[in-house]
């Protein structure tokens, strides 16, 4: 019976469906996270009457034809790109990125990441890095003593140094775009690579070329929508529900006819 198979496909496609919102609830509070969607397509279909076939000798055409479909596959996940709120920290070397545009991050292999996590501060060198350590590219470094360290919108860091009253300039921070940031592949650890899909980074200053600007003291939160979570999470446990459904409705119309034909 072809309904044990389908419902399978659709059980195994919900069960999908709740794992990546169970993701997005995990990382509602994760700094410049971008929330999924699971997309689904369906599966090939079996003719059992060609759709346009002739039905009599006069050349009489199908209408519609027969075809029943067998179940449903995972197409994709795709990532929800919009803007997250803004959430203040007073942490003067914290960015939230307003607009288009990617952080750039050097990974200890060399290769350029690229987050929207702008929880930054300084390490032991006074070099300014991610959460996780990784220098922000171009490097800035502060040095020690400075004070009244300031990032503008277009991404020109300036601080007081000891001894000083005029503010010097420490560097620029510059930032990253792509033709499809949906196609960038996750790394974990709110870094992100290019891929093939992404197409190549064009980095540029913030507020230039379309680019976003920076707020400083300020990072981007996630843009998950927690009620729109709950509704999908309620939809896709109804839709496994019913599938299981067909899975018993199946079972019982095999065991049927298995008594009638003992």
């Amino acid at each position: 019976m072809r309904a044990l198979s389908t419902a399978a496909t659709g059980m195994a496609a919900q069960q999908l469906n709740v794992e990546v919102i169970s993701n997005n609830i995990a990382n509602m509070n994760t700094v410049g996270y971008k929330s999924q969607r699971a997309q689904f397509q369906d599966l090939l279909y079996q003719d059992q009457e060609q759709v346009g076939s002739q039905s009599d000798s006069s050349g009489t055409i199908v209408p519609t034809g027969l075809q029943v479909g067998s179940g449903v596959k995972a197409g994709s996940i795709y990532r929800i790109t919009t803007q997250g709120s803004m959430t203040q920290t007073s942490n003067p070397l914290d960015v939230a990125v307003q607009g288009i545009g990617y952080l750039q991050v050097q990974l200890p292999t060399g290769e350029t990441a690229y987050t929207r996590a702008g929880n930054l501060s300084v390490n032991n060198a006074g070099v300014i890095v991610t959460a996780q350590g990784y220098p922000v590219l171009p490097q800035i470094t502060v040095p020690s003593g400075a004070t009244n360290v300031v990032i503008s919108q277009s991404g020109l860091v300036q601080a007081t140094l000891p001894s000083q009253t005029t503010p010097q300039t420490l560097g620029q921070f510059e930032l990253a775009s792509f033709v499809n940031e949906a196609g960038l592949e996750g790394l974990g650890g709110n870094l992100w690579q290019v891929s093939g899909a992404s197409g190549p980074a064009v980095v540029g200053q913030p507020g230039t070329n379309g680019l976003g600007s920076l707020l400083q003291g300020y990072t981007e939160a996630s843009n998950v929508d927690a009620v729109g979570e709950v509704t999908n999470l309620i939809a896709a446990q109804r839709a496994y529900e019913m599938n299981s459904k067909v899975v018993t409705t199946a079972d019982q119309m095999l065991s049927t006819t298995v008594q009638e034909k003992s």
